[in-house]
């Protein structure tokens, strides 16, 4: 891990290192003192800041949160048919996850054992749920097999693009662009479930 330098520190380069080390040595496994040493910078310039460790967990998972919700939001996922908004859902998760990898891949190693932990666990649950009910408007419109259950459907989708955290990895030579995933997740999802191949 490379050192920061002292005259280039701020809040967000700390953050940034944060994560880093959260994601190699585990949020419980990391201690203030792992944290200044990789950000180069004395534990009182990090308290200066923050409060501790587990507000810069709760900023850094906010950031990936922030982005998945942002999702919602957005025009192409909030008009037309269910199926058309749902795929763009799909497609944005995945390129919001590779752009944000690191905060994202914090966010889905979040196990419940501080007060951000549960409360990250439950915002994870209510993005998964607002999915899963676009899900089930989709297949009651007749646009996806009904012969597949939506809470299992939606569990199958996050599972394809949760791993994507376990070996995506951006510059490395040969890499897939985050578009050319997206397309993939799409194309190799709604295949299965859409009721036909029509809008893929």
């Amino acid at each position: 891990m490379t050192m920061a330098k002292r005259d280039t520190y701020t809040p967000e380069s700390l953050l940034a290192v944060a994560v880093e080390v959260f994601n190699e040595r585990g949020y419980d496994g990391t201690s203030m003192e792992h944290l200044s040493r990789a950000a180069g910078i004395s534990k009182s310039s990090i308290y200066h800041h923050v409060k501790g460790k587990e507000e810069l967990l709760r900023l850094a998972i906010s950031r990936a949160l922030d982005g998945l919700f942002g999702i919602l939001q957005e025009p192409a996922a909030r008009e037309g048919r269910a199926v058309e908004r749902l795929e763009h859902v799909v497609r944005r998760t995945t390129e919001v996850l590779m752009t944000e990898l690191p905060y994202v891949t914090l966010l889905l190693r979040v196990r419940g054992n501080t007060d951000t932990e549960r409360w990250a666990v439950e915002r994870r649950r209510e993005f998964d749920h607002q999915v899963a009910e676009l899900l089930k408007r989709a297949a009651a419109d007749g646009d996806l097999r009904a012969d597949v259950d939506a809470r299992l459907a939606t569990r199958l989708l996050f599972g394809m693009i949760n791993s994507i955290v376990e070996w995506y990895r951006p510059g490395r030579g040969g890499a897939a662009t985050s578009g050319e995933v997206a397309d993939a997740v799409v194309r190799t999802a709604f295949a299965g479930l859409r009721t036909t191949t029509e809008g893929t």
